[in-house]
């Protein structure tokens, strides 16, 4: 008995990750068969020291290129929102890698700040994601102290889309052309006609478009985008245990139409969350003086909204479900 109990201690050991003092980072170029490359940021647990460094507009503390710690380490691929970048979360990835995950986010190519020629071309998204998995998986230099069997996805607005998408989702995008006539004032319909994108782009694409990842096995989604356009029938195939984030504020993209349809339709309750006074942009980290005055849009919160403080507890959420979904 004492034998096997200490059997049972020593697999329970390799199997959880190991903490880190400190987090080591690379950018990395991935090849998309006929595709645009991708960019992707990796963070990971390391023991060299770490130090502050740009990260665009951010700075975070990391030991760029250091050597990696531990084994069998558990990954999570990130997906960003719409005209973001890999780095949007990096304090998510950072509180990620120090709790022993090694997190592998991507820019989305056609959808990104510099590059918006594939706005509404979603169906890549899942595509390109899987491609990141692949290339962790495959690829990577470290990937021999990673957990294939211990994958899970964050995705923010555009990005929780994509991993819904990533996870089984199947959406209905002729639906996005009556909800913007029914809803022409709600921003999503606004920021497609001042970009010239029509709705009815992607009409036409076949469910066998849509690029699903088994591998993947845990997702958190925060305040996605075209919620509405999946229902009953799109989420039926969505079996992973999922985390669901709502800002109660957002104004970006208003309740009921997208977090709540989501969260009604799955067909496994999910974990949900609602943050009081949060806007949609609260997901993404708290901003410095110069990009608030470049981004007020993205970076003012509502008065009496702490953004650095709600960044502290929702990254301790999604460590603890991942730590909890991905055992």
């Amino acid at each position: 008995m004492k034998l096997m109990a200490m059997i049972a201690i020593l697999l329970a050991l390799v199997a959880a990750p190991a903490l880190a003092a400190d987090v080591g980072f690379e950018e990395v170029k991935i090849t998309n068969g006929a595709e645009p490359p991708l960019t992707a940021g990796i963070w990971y647990p390391t023991n060299a020291s770490a130090t502050p460094h740009a990260l665009g507009n951010f700075t975070q503390t990391v030991a760029p290129d250091a050597p990696i710690i531990g084994q069998q380490l558990p990954l999570v691929v990130m997906s960003h929102g719409g005209a973001g970048w890999y780095g949007g979360h990096y304090d998510t990835a950072l509180a990620l890698a120090h709790a022993g995950f090694v997190v592998a986010a991507v820019s989305h190519a056609g959808d990104t700040f510099d590059d918006q020629s594939g706005v509404l071309q979603l169906w890549r998204r899942p595509a390109q994601l899987s491609r990141l998995v692949d290339y962790m998986l495959d690829e990577w230099r470290w990937r021999q102290r990673l957990d294939a069997a211990r994958i899970g996805a964050f995705g923010f607005s555009n990005g929780g889309f994509t991993v819904l998408v990533a996870a089984g989702g199947v959406p209905d995008l002729p639906e996005i052309a009556p909800y913007c006539e029914a809803h022409a004032d709600h921003d999503l319909c606004a920021a497609l006609r001042h970009a010239g994108v029509d709705p009815h782009v992607g009409a036409d694409v076949p469910a066998s478009a849509w690029i699903h990842d088994s591998r993947i096995k845990a997702v958190v989604i925060a305040a996605p985008a075209f919620g509405f356009a999946f229902g009953r029938a799109g989420l039926s195939s969505v079996r992973a245990p999922i985390q669901l984030w709502r800002a109660a504020e957002d104004r970006h993209q208003p309740h009921p139409y997208y977090d709540e349809a989501i969260r009604a339709d799955l067909p496994r309750t999910p974990e949900y969350h609602v943050v009081a006074n949060a806007g949609h942009y609260d997901f993404l980290p708290p901003c410095d003086a110069g990009l608030s005055r470049k981004k007020p849009e993205v970076c003012d919160s509502l008065p009496g909204f702490d953004r650095a403080a709600f960044h502290e507890q929702f990254n301790a959420d999604v460590v603890q479900f991942f730590q909890a979904r991905l055992r």
